[in-house]
């Protein structure tokens, strides 16, 4: 990922730390992509797994966080070394906390199952969005690998597009509720279910600014698309 520093060491180093945040990213992806499949087939044997990944998660990052202390007290990097070692550091804790949130959804699926309804909730308005997710957090780290920009301003204009369907899968369960309030519990537990959805595009999204971080040193989060694609002319 990183270019080729003076330091050969250096860049090794730098080059083995990406590979395990690539590692991570991998793992993340089946995590969220996992959750997904149990959902669409409220397969608790599935969600169970996605519940145990967690703990695989947590551990890569706690090593990933002491592989980078390490190589900042000793390197003592400057300017771009510097914003890349930060830059990774938060990407990191964004794919833990996206894992966070499959783990969240394969528990909501557990819920929903013991509920003994799920076949009459509506799950299936939740795929689009669930797909959309998965495959901007499949970007973002493409794009973080390549350090590529122009991917970078895609996926944050992608992101408006699963904050679109979860907003009409708000619409969709209201209505639901109100037609049958004997789901109305296990509709909330949907309702949590779908908002981590959201959260992981959420995540990719800020991998994508931390990609613009890296590229060019400016801080873009909160900026609107055309203050960002005015950054990167």
């Amino acid at each position: 990922m990183p270019e080729k520093h003076l330091s050969t060491q250096f860049d090794s180093e730098l080059n083995s730390v990406s590979t395990r945040v690539m590692e991570l990213g991998g793992l993340v992806e089946s995590q969220v992509q996992q959750a997904i499949h149990a959902l669409g087939q409220f397969n608790a044997e599935v969600a169970h797994k996605v519940i145990d990944t967690e703990k695989r998660v947590n551990a890569m990052e706690v090593e990933i966080d002491r592989e980078l202390s390490s190589i900042i007290a000793r390197r003592q990097p400057t300017a771009r070394d510097l914003r890349l070692l930060i830059a990774v550091s938060k990407s990191t804790a964004n794919l833990e906390r996206a894992g966070d949130e499959a783990e969240k959804m394969a528990r909501m699926v557990l819920s929903i199952i013991q509920s003994g309804t799920p076949r009459n909730l509506p799950a299936s308005e939740l795929r689009v969005a669930a797909d959309l997710a998965s495959g901007l957090l499949r970007k973002a780290l493409d794009a973080f690998a390549r350090l590529d920009t122009v991917a970078a301003v895609s996926i944050l204009k992608e992101d408006d597009l699963i904050d679109k369907e979860f907003d009409n899968f708000m619409r969709v369960l209201i209505t639901y509720m109100m037609e049958d309030p004997r789901m109305i519990s296990p509709s909330l537990d949907l309702l949590f279910l779908a908002k981590a959805i959201e959260r992981v595009g959420d995540h990719a999204k800020n991998i994508a600014e931390l990609i613009i971080y890296i590229v060019k040193g400016a801080d873009v989060r909160h900026s609107s698309i055309e203050e960002i694609e005015s950054v990167l002319k």
